[in-house]
């Protein structure tokens, strides 16, 4: 704060002081009561003009006169008690502005909608959307400006890309631009971060604004997840590359990427997104239990996708049934030799756990096993139950195992572990357990930890991979 705001704001405590009909002994009780560190008379010196005090000591007194005045305001009386129709305070005030310009808003006006919203609080705001690839995060561009002149932010080298991998918010202390880097989320979902301008360094270590910064977030991701259903603003600004039929098709059956319950969160990445084939996963969350499944179809064009969107919607079919796990895999099994012939097949691992026990439920038809993982060792794995899906699964067995609180569970394709280098060695299982044994011994929670494992498969493989690499992996947490 400058020196003219300062004097400004003593000024403004003056006039406020005398509308308050409070002596300075009544203003100073009341600050004293409020946690103010200044004597009485410092705090007379201050508010004649004759001294100066440190900004957060003049706040205080700003709020204890602010709360005098609130008193003194009064209205008319109502013949029964009438809810109050207008927002008064500004963090209300920003989120019924964002709810409001929200509706009947294409995807393209979010950046504005978010805009008017930030004006509520005394802020400006810029929403950085994360590419599907989670490489980069890319500004949102006004309606009108197709491009945005500003560049994507680096998720692994940035303060931006900090926040959104730590889901923290982080402060840039730059004394010509300050600003606050916040998470962008829907639910446990990760969508990008929020570029928050504020209008002095001081401002980035409010505790209230960060507050009201994270409420905006939380109303925000929500909305960028509900308006991208219906329209494209939000998917160009998250996909740099254009997507093959096969991974259209696909895309457009997959959940969101991370999803959470209470003690249990699930996310699941996709390599390569824009061209994608056969690969497909999906859960289904409740009060009590978690499904979950990943296929792999074979083959590596347009039929393979659609034998695995086909056998997605059987399981999905089952499913919203009420079916148990072996009819799910039947179900899927059936319509796969009914709908392709003999020679269509897919693998797959199909889970359900309890929630409440950790009671563990599977059918492997054919797929890598899956990983159960405790303190950064390998449990057990899932192991084969049966033949590929679409040749008849025969005598199906439901496998069963018991998570405890903090256990991992990891089901991925062999497109993870099949990634080979220059020299032709695989990825393999023991690279991929001791990648996840790292990650769980720092804490990462499962988003980011599928994120980091797609990007050391790339590494691994120096290139585009030659085959779809999905992973799916979920943490039952402690109560």
């Amino acid at each position: 704060m400058t020196e003219d705001q300062a004097a400004e704001q003593q000024r403004s405590l003056t006039q406020a002081l005398q509308r308050a009909e409070l002596s300075t002994e009544e203003l100073w009780l009341r600050y004293f009561g409020l946690g103010g560190e200044a004597g009485f008379l410092d705090v007379d010196a201050y508010v004649h003009g004759l001294g100066s005090l440190p900004p957060l000591e003049r706040d205080v007194l700003a709020h204890a006169v602010n709360e005098r005045l609130d008193e003194l305001t009064h209205r008319a009386g109502y013949s029964r008690p009438f809810r109050d129709s207008t927002p008064r305070s500004e963090p209300f005030a920003a989120l019924v502005r964002l709810l409001e310009g929200s509706e009947l808003a294409p995807p393209d006006r979010l950046p504005a909608v978010a805009e008017a919203a930030a004006a509520a609080l005394g802020v400006t705001i810029t929403v950085h959307l994360v590419d599907y690839e989670q490489r980069l995060l890319r500004p949102m561009a006004f309606p009108g400006q197709p491009n945005s002149s500003a560049d994507p932010l680096e998720v692994d080298s940035t303060l931006a890309g900090r926040a959104y991998q730590q889901v923290r918010i982080f402060p840039a202390h730059t004394p010509d631009r300050p600003r606050l880097w916040v998470p962008l989320l829907a639910g446990a979902e990760r969508l990008g971060v929020l570029e928050v301008e504020v209008g002095a360094v001081a401002d980035l270590d409010d505790p209230g604004l960060r507050t009201q910064c994270r409420w905006l977030s939380m109303l925000l991701g929500h909305l960028v997840t509900l308006l991208s259903q219906y329209g494209d603003g939000v998917d160009r600004t998250r996909r740099p590359e254009t997507r093959t039929v096969n991974a259209e098709l696909i895309w457009s059956l997959l959940p969101p990427s991370t999803a959470g319950v209470d003690r249990f969160v699930v996310s699941g990445v996709q390599e390569p997104r824009p061209q994608v084939s056969g690969d497909a996963f999906d859960y289904a969350l409740s009060e009590t239990s978690a499904t979950l499944v990943v296929l792999d179809a074979a083959g590596h064009d347009l039929r393979s996708g659609l034998i695995a969107a086909t056998a997605l919607a059987a399981h999905r079919s089952a499913r919203h049934a009420g079916r148990g796990l072996a009819e799910q895999a039947r179900a899927m099994d059936e319509t796969i030799r009914r709908q392709f012939g003999a020679d269509a097949s897919a693998t797959a691992v199909l889970v359900d756990l309890d929630l409440t026990t950790g009671r563990l439920r599977y059918v492997n038809t054919g797929h890598p096993p899956p990983l159960v993982l405790r303190g950064g060792q390998v449990v057990t794995p899932l192991g084969d139950g049966c033949g590929p899906l679409g040749f008849g699964l025969g005598d199906l067995r439901v496998g069963e195992e018991t998570l405890r609180p903090d256990d991992w569970l990891v089901l991925y394709t062999d497109g993870v572990t099949g990634a080979v280098d220059a020299e032709g060695t695989p990825f393999g299982e023991p690279r991929l357990v001791e990648f996840l044994r790292r990650e769980a011994a720092a804490g990462s929670p499962p988003p980011e930890t599928a994120r980091r494992l797609v990007k050391a498969v790339l590494a691994h493989q120096h290139g585009p991979l030659r085959d779809d690499a999905t992973v799916l992996l979920a943490r039952w947490a402690p109560p």
